[in-house]
């Protein structure tokens, strides 16, 4: 599992109770950070914040699906309003989520993305 968020706070909170609950991650502060590495090839599911300080989340995974990768997408934002629910939707997540969000709302959601 991948994580994208530019809130250190959120990577902080999530990793442990991933990790907690079998779930192998890591996390990357930036979409650059997670492309300059080799992981994004290794990825079972992507956790993606939509607004990151330069790529956004919506963008990494436009450019990850135009390359063939069918990679299940979870989407979460903080700012969350119509118009970026739908672009999210379009842009093919498996889930969105509203954060703050609860940690088994999270768990339910990467269920369903591995299922």
């Amino acid at each position: 599992m991948i994580v994208v968020d530019d809130n250190a706070g959120l990577l902080k909170s999530v990793a442990p109770l991933l990790a907690h609950h079998g779930i192998d991650n890591r996390t990357f502060a930036s979409a650059e950070a997670l492309l300059e590495s080799d992981r994004v090839q290794t990825a079972t599911c992507l956790l993606l914040d939509i607004h990151l300080g330069g790529i956004s989340g919506i963008e990494l995974q436009r450019w990850l699906a135009a390359l063939g990768s069918k990679r299940p997408v979870i989407f979460m934002t903080a700012s969350d309003d119509e118009a970026t629910r739908n672009e999210a939707m379009d842009a093919g997540c498996i889930a969105y989520l509203r954060k703050p969000f609860a940690g088994q709302v999270l768990l339910d959601a990467i269920g369903k993305a591995v299922a």
